[in-house]
């Protein structure tokens, strides 16, 4: 009756939580129950390693410091292409001046100027490493000198530039143009492949805690399991005893067993929390849930002896292709090579060409003088004229002019440009060396991680063969023991020696599969076969 009022209470919190809108396959409830401490309405939550591992993902501080990296290094690269943004500039200017007169040709003493300009420039940086440019410059211009024909006077002029280099600076298939987004786009995937190491070194570290938590636990049980023997067969001799078919002394090796197995109890308790705490730690279950502290992890999954068959040849060319450090170090080569490239370009001479086009229009108020004669001075009428004429003149190119030219700048000295060059080459040749020996490490790593699988299921399936006869040796010592054949020594030793053989054959179990789970990082696998991958936000 008890356990169905349970397991009604079980249904309703279900039936709850899915009118909330929330996973109730993960479950966090209270039970009455007594933990060996006698404490009771401690609260459980019971995960699989797949729990585990999609809460690491979500919740783990240090992933989620690594995940924002790739995320600066794209704006980098955003910052980057700005370069090739065009740019307006918008400039104005406004003078008045006033000049003594030096010559007596001049209408007054003080001679006035009063002009105001402006210019409007779209400037265009190209991938080949040049520049284009298109500028509209406007200008009026209003004076008292004498003997002059348009005042005031409109001026506009439309002028188009081009910049190329040709060797300095150049460079073929646009790259060196674009340098600054080529070498923020190389670290962009240096910074992604660190990511996803980051990655597989969380999926093992959760792997690590979950089967730790996992052998604990279990290691608790053959404990207990232990004590209790010891205990049933304490009760026995002292039934004995005092029947009189078994001396007192026997009574003390008994009762010494079962105070040396509680000693062990403790120490697996300890064990069951110390693992606990790592694995909330690694999946920061404090995230989720304010008081982590009082929470019990009940894990769900169970160990597996299945044999993986994998090659050491075979296990080194995934790991070659796969490995996300091994990629991060081509990029980084690939970084260094385009360095270097550019380097090299350095230390060719600037020869630059530029081409210039541009269309002037001048409009203003015609003076009409005297005699149609400036130098009397006597102006006699105005033909007005108009800011827009002097801008379609410009604008329809009614005077065309062309510029065009060679620049070659020769440094008196490049001894900075040459240390570049050299720095470069070393630091290409530093990341190639590096490159050679990570793959040295991967051969090691590899070769480590395939042995110790092979060699943990071998010791797995001995002792699981050592457990079996253990069992069997305890047995036949019981019955001995029963027809007086036997003493409580080799008992209790028979039962050590089981529960020793049961603590083996586990812990051999939980090895085997942190070493499958080893391999699976060090081949650079433990996202894809964990089915695990974290999507950016673009």
């Amino acid at each position: 009756m008890k356990k169905n009022i349970q397991y009604t209470s079980i249904i309703f919190s279900l039936l709850f939580f899915l009118l909330l809108g929330q996973n109730p396959l993960i479950l966090l409830y209270s039970q009455e129950k007594v933990n060996n401490s006698g404490l009771k309405g401690e609260k459980f939550l019971e995960l699989s390693l797949q729990d585990c591992i999609l809460k690491a993902v979500k919740n783990n501080l240090t992933l989620k410091a690594e995940l924002l990296t790739p995320e600066i290094s794209d704006w980098n690269v955003r910052i980057a292409s700005e370069k090739f943004f065009p740019s307006l500039s918008v400039n104005y200017n406004e003078q008045n001046t006033r000049t003594a007169s030096y010559s007596f040709l001049e209408a007054s003493d003080v001679v006035v100027t009063k002009q105001n300009d402006y210019t409007l420039q779209l400037t265009q940086n190209i991938p080949t490493g040049g520049s284009f440019s298109v500028s509209l410059y406007n200008y009026v211009n209003d004076s008292n000198r004498s003997f002059q024909t348009i005042n005031p006077r409109f001026g506009s002029t439309l002028r188009m530039s081009f910049n190329q280099p040709l060797l300095k600076d150049f460079g073929f298939g646009l790259k060196f143009g674009r340098r600054e987004i080529i070498i923020a786009s190389y670290n962009r995937e240096i910074t992604e492949e660190n990511f996803q190491k980051t990655l597989e070194d969380i999926i093992f570290n959760v792997e690590v805690a979950y089967w730790n938590l996992v052998y604990s636990r279990e290691n608790l049980k053959v404990r207990q399991q232990s004590l209790k023997l010891a205990r049933e067969l304490l009760e026995k001799n002292r039934a004995e005893i005092e029947a009189g078919t078994l001396p007192p002394i026997e009574l003390l090796a008994a009762e010494s067993e079962v105070s040396t197995r509680e000693a062990d109890i403790i120490e697996a308790e300890a064990l069951v929390k110390s693992y606990e705490d790592q694995l909330k730690t690694v999946i920061n279950l404090l995230a989720e849930i304010g008081n982590a502290k009082n929470i019990q992890i009940i894990p769900i999954d169970s160990p597996s002896l299945e044999k993986r068959e994998i090659s050491y040849e075979e296990a080194l060319n995934i790991a070659l292709q796969k490995r996300p450090d091994l990629q991060a170090l081509r990029v980084d080569i690939k970084n260094k090579e385009f360095n270097l490239s550019y380097s090299r370009n350095q230390l060719l001479p600037d020869l630059r060409f530029q081409f210039s086009y541009w269309s002037p229009g001048i409009s203003g108020d015609q003076l009409i003088y005297l005699n149609n004669n400036p130098l009397t001075g006597t102006i006699i009428g105005k033909i007005p004229g108009k800011k827009s004429d002097a801008l379609k003149d410009a604008l329809n190119s009614r005077f065309k002019n062309w510029a065009m030219g060679l620049t070659l700048t020769l440094p008196i000295s490049n001894v900075i440009t040459r240390a570049n060059y050299a720095q470069a080459w070393l630091s290409l040749e530093q990341a190639r060396l590096r490159m050679k020996a990570q793959e040295q490490q991967i051969d090691l790593e590899i070769s480590n991680a395939v042995r110790a699988v092979e060699t943990n299921y071998q010791r797995a399936m001995a002792y699981r063969a050592a457990r079996e006869l253990a069992e069997k040796k305890l047995e036949a010592e019981l019955e001995k023991f029963k027809v007086g054949m036997s003493t409580n020594y080799l008992v209790l030793q028979y039962q050590r020696d089981l529960a020793n053989a049961q603590t083996m054959e586990l812990k051999a179990l939980i090895d085997y599969n942190i070493s499958l789970a080893n391999l699976d990082r060090v081949m650079g696998v433990g996202r894809e076969r964990r089915g695990v991958s974290v999507l950016s936000n673009d």
